[in-house]
């Protein structure tokens, strides 16, 4: 019979890349915490219409990479491709936006049919930062000194930021006439995607990497010589804040992110270690989702991080955390033994905390069991044998220093365990 695989685009995360994947997770939940911003843990499937409406009928996304199915009731439900809308969804829902802003953040896995390569899965993870009902550009200054300690936090070199703003969706509108007057006078030279996006979402094109386009689009109209006094002032003040906090970057008249609802600031960090998918971390103001969702109008910003991604330049530095080893690993020798181990070892437990203590679990001989005691990385080996239960003690042995080895008294072996080893380690 033949073995069943994972689905493509969908892969495991081995217990060896694990420790990797819970630094970034922790060291993400501890800046969170610092800055003020509280978890939300939204479901995985929602209703089709939030993404219809929230990230764009016209967004490849919604049109071709959604996992999209009717339930048994006939409701047209999708597996969340990003997470932005489900934060909105979910504060207009509970009222939390009432005269008041709320700082959100959410990790977990989003799904998108596209075709896999390096740094781009079916199953992804992602950590989204919101935040909802501020208006300003101190916010989205926030936001990105926020990402950018979470960098420092990591030990991440070698990102560089982009800014872009997109104005008003009245402003984006007098852009996009623009824009497709002058790209519909080059529409030969456009590959068949910009073709396609020409008539349903031109400033999509100018975020194509075809390196054949590289001219049409550097003389392109640009966004920014479109905006208003609001929006120009806006932008203004985040760039000073920024300057204001060392945080260098660069203002980017072609970064247009790929979702319909961005309005204002829009950015990203990049890198050159991941070859094509460069973008570890890309967000922006969306001033207007609220109203679209349903909710009272509401200012709103944020960003997603790309955990594969951040995990691969992680896995490429220094400092990589390795899988964690037990303190001790607990091997038993005998019938009445092997019966008396469990209970020790829970005993240890109780009066430890925070102590990794591996029970070595099936039959076979003492030699045996010291090879695996020794695999898996434990300082001490403690053995249980006949000789030990007559006599109430517990043999102590280092494997990882002298290779000595102590007789304990069964009464003293947490003491012993407890000055041997580094809990903080």
């Amino acid at each position: 019979m033949k073995a069943i695989q994972a689905i493509r685009g969908m892969k495991d995360i081995p217990p060896a890349e694990t420790p990797v994947w819970r630094r970034l997770e922790d060291t993400a939940r501890d800046v969170l915490a610092g800055y003020g911003y509280h978890e939300l843990r939204p479901p995985i499937v929602e209703k089709t219409e939030l993404f219809r409406r929230s990230v764009g009928e016209a967004t490849d996304i919604v049109e071709k990479e959604m996992y999209t199915f009717a339930d048994r009731n006939g409701e047209n439900l999708s597996l969340r491709p990003e997470c932005t809308a489900s934060c909105v969804r979910a504060a207009i829902e509970h009222g939390w936006l009432r005269g008041r802003g709320q700082r959100l953040w959410h990790i977990g896995p989003m799904f998108r049919y596209e075709k896999p390569q390096k740094g781009r899965y079916r199953q992804f993870h992602q950590l989204d930062v919101e935040a909802l009902g501020f208006p300003g550009p101190d916010v989205d200054a926030e936001l990105i000194l926020l990402s950018a300690r979470l960098w420092r936090r990591l030990g991440l070199e070698g990102l560089r930021l982009e800014l872009n703003c997109l104005g008003s969706r009245e402003i984006q509108q007098s852009y996009r006439d623009q824009l497709v007057d002058y790209l519909s006078a080059h529409v030969k030279d456009l590959d068949d995607d910009s073709q396609r996006r020409l008539g349903s979402n031109p400033l999509r094109i100018l975020d194509s990497k075809n390196p054949d386009l590289r001219h049409i689009l550097e003389a392109a109209p640009r966004i920014v010589d479109c905006l208003d006094d609001d929006s120009r002032a806006h932008f203004e003040q985040l760039q000073a804040m920024l300057d204001a906090s060392d945080i260098t970057f660069l203002v980017n008249p072609r970064l247009v992110r790929g979702l319909d609802y961005y309005t204002g600031t829009v950015f990203e960090w990049i890198t050159d270690d991941l070859g094509a998918q460069g973008a570890v971390c890309g967000g922006g103001r969306y001033d207007g989702l609220v109203e679209e969702i349903g909710g009272t109008p509401a200012p709103a910003t944020g960003f997603a991080v790309g955990l594969e991604r951040i995990v691969a330049l992680m896995q490429s530095g220094e400092n990589v955390p390795a899988p964690l080893a037990p303190h001790a690993y607990l091997l038993a020798v005998g019938v009445e033994a092997q019966r008396a181990a469990h209970t020790l070892a829970e005993q240890l437990r109780d009066v430890l905390p925070g102590l990794c203590l591996l029970v070595d679990a099936g039959p076979g001989k003492f030699k045996r069991k010291m090879k695996t005691a020794d695999r898996s990385g434990a300082k001490l080996a403690l053995i249980l044998g006949e000789d030990e239960i007559r006599q109430q003690r517990i043999t102590l042995k280092d494997m990882r220093g002298d290779g000595g080895q102590v007789s304990v008294a069964r009464s003293e072996i947490a003491e012993k365990l407890q000055a041997s080893i580094d809990f903080n380690d």
